[in-house]
């Protein structure tokens, strides 16, 4: 087992309260203010849990400076006074470029109890595959 540092426990909480902050800032009418906040709490959250050195590679490789452009250009918009331009530009550049870990993250899901039994409905496990990019599943 690996053991989990008091800054990777302060970068999940970082995380977790900027996630928290763009829920309640898109909830609100895309406050900007809390949109904000919630931004810079992801990115700080991110680098505590994986350190600045592996924030900065993940984040600035060749083949997802597309997808770094719109989230960070979203970001900058959000800050500018145009939230909802912003945050479009930004959820396109976060689905670029965390779009690897979706099948991990709904792999975990699916085995959690309750959570699992509503992902297996019929309509919900076919999106979920497909973001999955699960090919072995077949529907019935």
């Amino acid at each position: 087992m690996f053991e989990i540092t008091d800054l990777q426990k302060i970068g999940v909480g970082l995380a977790g309260f900027g996630v928290s902050f763009l829920f309640l800032g898109v909830l609100l009418l895309f406050d900007k203010g809390l949109l904000a906040i919630g931004n810079i709490l992801f990115i700080a959250g991110l680098a505590c849990v994986i350190g600045l050195e592996r924030t900065f590679r993940f984040f600035f490789q060749k083949h997802k400076v597309k997808a770094t452009v719109c989230f960070f250009g979203g970001i900058v918009i959000v800050l500018l006074g145009w939230p909802l331009i912003g945050m479009l530009f930004e959820t396109y550049g976060f689905v670029l470029l965390f779009s690897g870990f979706f099948p991990v993250a709904i792999n975990f899901l699916r085995r959690v109890p309750v959570l699992g039994t509503f992902l297996s409905l019929p309509g919900i496990r076919t999106v979920l595959d497909r973001l999955a990019g699960d090919t072995s599943r077949t529907t019935v």
